[in-house]
């Protein structure tokens, strides 16, 4: 994944991404055309294919600045409660799902990239990339909360911890399971407790 999201250049730029990230999300990928796009942010769709080449790459763009927004938000969060007191392992981890609830309870239609691989996945879309390395951003934190720790099984824990953290968001989402981040977090306690 880029290490920044692609920087457009021009206030117009700009709105083509804040406004194509707004409907990718709210409406789907293929719900969205550029049509749609140059028109809601009052541009033309040269201007649009000027600044970004693509449909496609204005939607790894929009991935790429969705998941800046979600680390950034989730990182200085994390250092918090670090700060208040949450203590390396276990309190950590229980501190990032709480966190994960959170946002997603201001996310309505849940994980962006979970819902941008259901259009796009497999497809050779560069979009496949964003969503790759933001999945493994999160398999990185919670192998790094363990590791930080002194945990020696750090790695397979860690990624017992990312599922239950994806299964949580796509459960609570579906509405499948209302407590499912509450249910997560009891089973990330079950999981630890051996080795805490």
């Amino acid at each position: 994944m880029p290490r920044r999201s692609p920087n457009p250049h021009t206030p117009a730029g700009e709105k083509v991404l804040a406004t194509a990230s707004e409907l990718f999300y709210e409406r789907g990928i293929r719900g969205v055309g550029v049509d749609l796009i140059a028109d809601q942010a009052g541009v033309t769709k040269k201007t649009l294919y000027d600044r970004f080449g693509s449909k496609d790459a204005l939607v790894a763009a929009y991935l790429t600045r969705r998941h800046e927004r979600w680390e950034e938000w989730f990182s200085e969060r994390l250092a918090a409660r670090a700060a208040a007191g949450a203590a390396p392992g276990v309190d950590r981890v229980l501190a990032a799902l709480e966190l994960a609830e959170e946002w997603a309870a201001e996310n309505e239609r849940g994980c962006a990239f979970v819902n941008a691989h259901a259009e796009i996945g497999g497809s050779g879309h560069p979009g496949n990339a964003v969503i790759l390395a933001d999945k493994l951003y999160m398999l990185g934190v919670f192998t790094g909360l363990l590791r930080d720790a002194g945990n020696p099984a750090a790695e397979e824990l860690g990624a017992q911890l990312h599922l239950l953290y994806e299964g949580a968001i796509v459960a609570h989402t579906t509405r499948a399971q209302p407590d499912a981040f509450a249910t997560a977090r009891a089973a990330a306690r079950a999981v630890l407790a051996p080795s805490a």
